[in-house]
Protein backbone atom coordinates (compact mmCIF):
# COMPACT_ATOMS: atom_id res chain seq x y z
CA UNK A 1 0.00 0.00 0.00
CA UNK A 2 1.12 3.15 -0.62
CA UNK A 3 3.00 5.20 1.90
CA UNK A 4 4.88 8.15 1.27
CA UNK A 5 2.23 10.76 -0.94
CA UNK A 6 0.39 11.67 2.38
CA UNK A 7 -2.94 10.70 0.78
CA UNK A 8 -3.87 8.68 3.36
CA UNK A 9 -4.15 11.56 5.58
CA UNK A 10 -7.75 12.14 3.77
CA UNK A 11 -9.98 10.51 6.59
CA UNK A 12 -11.42 8.62 3.42
CA UNK A 13 -8.66 7.44 1.76
CA UNK A 14 -7.05 6.09 4.76
CA UNK A 15 -10.16 4.36 5.50
CA UNK A 16 -10.13 2.41 2.06
CA UNK A 17 -6.57 1.91 2.06
CA UNK A 18 -7.17 0.29 5.55
CA UNK A 19 -9.56 -1.67 3.92
CA UNK A 20 -7.28 -2.86 0.89
CA UNK A 21 -5.17 -3.88 3.24
CA UNK A 22 -7.63 -6.04 5.22
CA UNK A 23 -9.06 -7.16 1.45
CA UNK A 24 -5.65 -8.06 0.21
CA UNK A 25 -5.22 -10.23 3.97
CA UNK A 26 -8.40 -11.74 3.54
CA UNK A 27 -7.79 -12.80 -0.75
CA UNK A 28 -4.30 -13.72 0.69
CA UNK A 29 -5.94 -16.33 2.86
CA UNK A 30 -8.27 -17.63 0.62
CA UNK A 31 -5.72 -18.26 -1.55
CA UNK A 32 -3.59 -20.41 0.72
CA UNK A 33 -7.26 -22.36 1.56
CA UNK A 34 -7.76 -23.22 -1.94
CA UNK A 35 -4.75 -25.28 -1.55
CA UNK A 36 -6.56 -27.68 1.82
CA UNK A 37 -9.96 -28.11 0.01
CA UNK A 38 -13.59 -26.66 -0.80
CA UNK A 39 -14.80 -26.11 2.84
CA UNK A 40 -11.83 -23.46 4.05
CA UNK A 41 -12.02 -21.90 0.82
CA UNK A 42 -15.54 -21.42 0.55
CA UNK A 43 -15.39 -20.14 4.42
CA UNK A 44 -12.57 -18.01 3.24
CA UNK A 45 -14.27 -16.94 0.23
CA UNK A 46 -17.19 -15.59 2.09
CA UNK A 47 -14.51 -13.68 4.56
CA UNK A 48 -13.82 -11.79 1.19
CA UNK A 49 -16.75 -11.25 -0.16
CA UNK A 50 -17.96 -9.59 2.88
CA UNK A 51 -15.03 -7.06 3.01
CA UNK A 52 -15.25 -6.55 -0.67
CA UNK A 53 -19.03 -5.47 -1.15
CA UNK A 54 -19.43 -2.64 1.33
CA UNK A 55 -15.92 -1.56 0.42
CA UNK A 56 -17.08 -1.61 -3.00
CA UNK A 57 -19.84 0.84 -2.16
CA UNK A 58 -18.04 3.00 -0.11
CA UNK A 59 -15.78 3.78 -3.36
CA UNK A 60 -18.13 3.83 -5.66
CA UNK A 61 -21.42 6.14 -3.76
CA UNK A 62 -18.20 8.60 -2.48
CA UNK A 63 -15.09 8.99 -3.99
CA UNK A 64 -15.42 7.45 -7.41
CA UNK A 65 -18.90 9.73 -7.61
CA UNK A 66 -17.14 12.79 -7.10
CA UNK A 67 -14.34 11.72 -9.37
CA UNK A 68 -16.53 11.35 -12.13
CA UNK A 69 -18.74 14.94 -10.97
CA UNK A 70 -15.18 16.14 -11.68
CA UNK A 71 -14.54 14.89 -14.78
CA UNK A 72 -10.80 14.59 -15.19
CA UNK A 73 -10.55 11.14 -13.87
CA UNK A 74 -14.07 9.96 -15.14
CA UNK A 75 -12.57 6.99 -17.68
CA UNK A 76 -9.84 5.83 -14.66
CA UNK A 77 -13.31 5.54 -12.65
CA UNK A 78 -15.17 3.52 -15.36
CA UNK A 79 -12.31 1.53 -16.26
CA UNK A 80 -11.91 0.47 -12.43
CA UNK A 81 -15.89 0.25 -11.63
CA UNK A 82 -15.68 -2.46 -14.58
CA UNK A 83 -13.42 -3.98 -13.06
CA UNK A 84 -15.17 -3.96 -9.43
CA UNK A 85 -17.60 -5.90 -11.73
CA UNK A 86 -15.66 -8.17 -12.70
CA UNK A 87 -14.06 -9.73 -9.58
CA UNK A 88 -17.38 -9.61 -7.92
CA UNK A 89 -18.90 -11.51 -10.76
CA UNK A 90 -16.45 -14.04 -10.30
CA UNK A 91 -16.04 -14.48 -6.59
CA UNK A 92 -19.66 -13.69 -5.61
CA UNK A 93 -20.93 -16.39 -8.90
CA UNK A 94 -18.41 -19.20 -7.43
CA UNK A 95 -20.52 -22.48 -7.85
CA UNK A 96 -20.26 -23.62 -4.17
CA UNK A 97 -21.06 -27.52 -5.55
CA UNK A 98 -18.26 -27.57 -8.37
CA UNK A 99 -16.05 -24.27 -7.51
CA UNK A 100 -14.02 -23.21 -10.35
CA UNK A 101 -11.39 -22.30 -8.57
CA UNK A 102 -8.62 -20.80 -11.13
CA UNK A 103 -11.24 -18.69 -12.09
CA UNK A 104 -10.91 -17.19 -8.66
CA UNK A 105 -7.44 -17.12 -8.41
CA UNK A 106 -7.31 -15.41 -11.73
CA UNK A 107 -9.90 -13.06 -10.24
CA UNK A 108 -7.56 -12.43 -7.18
CA UNK A 109 -4.46 -11.47 -9.35
CA UNK A 110 -7.41 -8.99 -10.69
CA UNK A 111 -7.84 -7.97 -7.56
CA UNK A 112 -4.50 -7.46 -6.35
CA UNK A 113 -3.83 -4.95 -9.78
CA UNK A 114 -7.05 -3.39 -8.89
CA UNK A 115 -5.63 -2.03 -5.40
CA UNK A 116 -2.35 -1.12 -6.41
CA UNK A 117 -3.89 0.76 -9.26
CA UNK A 118 -6.00 2.48 -6.60
CA UNK A 119 -3.14 3.21 -4.14
CA UNK A 120 -1.04 4.16 -6.17
CA UNK A 121 -2.70 5.75 -9.47
CA UNK A 122 -6.42 7.04 -8.39
CA UNK A 123 -6.22 8.00 -4.58
CA UNK A 124 -3.28 10.49 -4.95
CA UNK A 125 -4.64 11.59 -8.37
CA UNK A 126 -7.73 12.29 -6.32
CA UNK A 127 -6.28 14.47 -3.65
CA UNK A 128 -4.72 16.99 -6.50
CA UNK A 129 -8.10 16.77 -8.15
CA UNK A 130 -10.75 17.12 -6.26
CA UNK A 131 -11.66 20.35 -4.22
CA UNK A 132 -12.28 21.06 -0.75
CA UNK A 133 -15.87 21.34 -1.08
CA UNK A 134 -16.01 17.56 -2.53
CA UNK A 135 -14.08 16.10 0.45
CA UNK A 136 -16.34 17.71 2.34
CA UNK A 137 -18.77 15.96 1.11
CA UNK A 138 -17.42 11.83 0.89
CA UNK A 139 -15.50 12.53 4.61
CA UNK A 140 -16.16 10.15 7.17
CA UNK A 141 -17.67 11.49 10.36
CA UNK A 142 -17.09 10.50 14.17
CA UNK A 143 -16.19 6.81 14.26
CA UNK A 144 -16.03 6.19 10.44
CA UNK A 145 -12.92 8.19 10.18
CA UNK A 146 -9.99 6.25 9.05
Amino acid sequence: MCNYCGCRDFPLIGRLSAEHEAIANAAGRLRAAIGTGAPAALTALDELLALLMPHTTTEEDGLFAELRAEGSLAEAVTRLCAEHQDIHGVLGGVDRLAPDWPAVLAALDRLHRHIDNEEHGLFPAAVIALPIPAWDRITPTGTDAG
